[in-house]
């Protein structure tokens, strides 16, 4: 039977790959994001339903809500990013520091917290929801990785909260993955071939990689998986 998916940061990258691999099923997918051209091309492709919408903004989460089916069946808490990737530089300034972190706080945590309490009340029971970590939340990587690393502590409780409904609450965190706009074109040769050679596969990351671990989180193949952090990353990164 067709689920109902939304996949927030949806028009590009994982969410996109994520949303793409939804439709394959014949699932209904909403997809939201800021850029509206962005997003209405991706619809197009996709056959999904596209929202604009600032996942930081309370105001503009909650109108969203007000638009979507009366219920949901899997939430994909995918937008994000690294926002300290052109923020202004100079982090001896303890106010532009300050700002910076805020910014990679509001961008990776707090739209997943806004977005997950807004649409608990029509969380289908026995459904899903899967937040987008990153391998920087084990390994650190500044205010994003501090910001990827609350993300999956956050997700405990939202596991807690939602179980006894049945909805489990994970994190796939990747590694190097190609076809995202993480880097914003700023990837170097030398640093990519050092996240290379990181991994055990000697290969990047595709976003149907990562799309298709989100998938499994969210299918009845893991309905006993919850409160977990799933790591993709081609061995870069191992677990116990």
């Amino acid at each position: 039977m067709a689920r109902t998916i939304v996949v927030t940061g949806g028009g590009t990258g994982i969410g996109k790959a994520a949303a793409k691999r939804f439709r394959a099923d014949g699932d209904q997918v909403v997809i939201t994001g800021r850029r509206a051209g962005v997003l209405e091309k991706a619809a197009a492709e996709l056959g999904a339903q596209a929202f604009v919408c600032d996942g930081t903004d309370p105001e503009q989460v909650r109108r969203l809500v007000l638009e979507l089916p009366g219920e949901v069946d899997v939430l994909v808490n995918n937008a994000g990013g690294n926002t300290d990737f052109g923020a202004p530089g100079d982090e001896q300034d303890l106010a532009v520091l300050k700002s910076n972190w805020i910014a990679n706080f509001d961008a990776n945590v707090l739209t997943a917290v806004l977005m997950t309490t807004a649409l608990t009340p029509r969380l289908a029971d026995g459904g899903a929801v899967v937040h987008l970590g990153s391998i920087a939340g084990t390994r650190g990587a500044g205010s994003y990785g501090a910001a990827k690393s609350a993300l999956a502590t956050w997700n405990q409780d939202v596991a807690a909260e939602l179980g006894p409904r049945g909805i489990t609450s994970n994190v796939v965190a990747p590694g190097f993955t190609a076809g995202t706009e993480f880097f914003q074109d700023r990837l170097t040769p030398q640093r990519r071939e050092r996240l290379l050679t990181a991994t055990m596969v000697k290969r990047q990351g595709e976003v149907t990689d990562i799309a298709a671990a989100i998938h499994f989180l969210a299918s009845p193949a893991a309905r006993y998986i919850t409160g977990q952090t799933l790591h993709s990353n081609g061995g870069a990164l191992t677990t116990r």
